[in-house]
């Protein structure tokens, strides 16, 4: 499996990363295979948050690491933080909203080290644009877990481009990367800026919901034939598509299934796609030609 820094100052991760989004249902067996098989095919990098499964994610994926710790030195972790709801794992939660002060980053940071029994994150996202947030308390806070050596990197998830921009100037260190929604249907960011901002600071997308979620595709079958055209599956081709893009893409693969992780990892040992399919896909996802 290719590695690659997501930013010349930040850390190495696996080019295809595993979300774990949707483990909420998966026994501790499940959760152990999908683990050992994303190392097996040296998916290194696993992407969390706090919210995941209704707070119960990271702590299912922290007993195997509490099992089994030597797993740990194998894997990066990341994770993302910021949204608040009410839960019965969080009874002082009393309504959904975001939350970005030191003291709520703080916390969240150091209860992801607990239920993942780690002793530090390699990566720590905000989940969502807050707009409360004081970037001066977000700067703090990610100052004082980089110098506790709490987390190691730091990074932003949904944000726009200006929205990125902004809080780079109050870090004294550089923000390594920002999750956004990149899909073969989700092409918005190419043309908002919110990619070339990246560009311009040296960072990779990480891209969540790299398949679309999943959705029968209103074009499936036109995007189907190129996959045949090209001896890959429809799954197969939309992570073709991003890792074209010259920005460096991660895609986060949110499966359950051991299988799909297979068939994906086999895109990075294959051909790469040409500009001539990519475009070809472009204009089928939005209707229409370019200029």
């Amino acid at each position: 499996m290719e590695r690659k820094k997501v930013n010349p100052a930040g850390p190495e991760l696996s080019r295809i990363i595993t979300g774990v989004w949707r483990w909420e249902n998966l026994t501790d067996q499940e959760t152990q295979r999908m683990i050992e098989t994303s190392l097996d095919l040296g998916i290194t990098t696993f992407d969390h948050a706090d919210i995941y499964g209704d707070h119960t994610v990271e702590e299912k994926f922290g007993n195997v690491l509490k099992r089994q710790p030597s797993l740990r030195s194998k894997m990066e972790l990341v994770t993302k933080c910021g949204i608040k709801f009410p839960s019965k794992r969080r009874p002082a939660t009393k309504s959904h909203i975001y939350d970005t002060s030191a003291e709520h980053i703080i916390w969240s940071a150091e209860n992801s080290l607990r239920l993942l029994h780690t002793d530090h994150l390699d990566l720590l996202l905000i989940h969502r644009p807050d707009p409360l947030s004081d970037p001066m308390e977000i700067a703090s806070a990610f100052d004082r877990l980089r110098n506790q050596g709490k987390v190691l990197h730091f990074g932003v998830s949904n944000f726009s481009g200006p929205q990125f921009r902004m809080l780079q100037k109050f870090l004294p260190f550089p923000l390594v990367t920002n999750q956004i929604e990149l899909s073969i249907t989700a092409v918005d960011p190419f043309f908002n800026g919110d990619v070339d901002t990246l560009m311009e600071f040296q960072c990779a997308p990480m891209a969540w919901s790299p398949l679309a979620g999943g959705n029968l595709l209103k074009e499936k079958e036109k995007f189907e034939a190129i996959a045949a055209r090209h001896n890959q599956t429809f799954t197969q081709l939309a992570i073709s598509w991003l890792l074209l893009h010259p920005s460096g893409i991660f895609p986060v693969l949110g499966t359950t299934r051991q299988d799909r992780l297979k068939e994906l990892a086999a895109v990075i040992s294959g051909p790469s796609m040409d500009k001539d399919t990519w475009f070809e896909i472009l204009k089928i996802s939005r209707g229409f030609d370019i200029p």
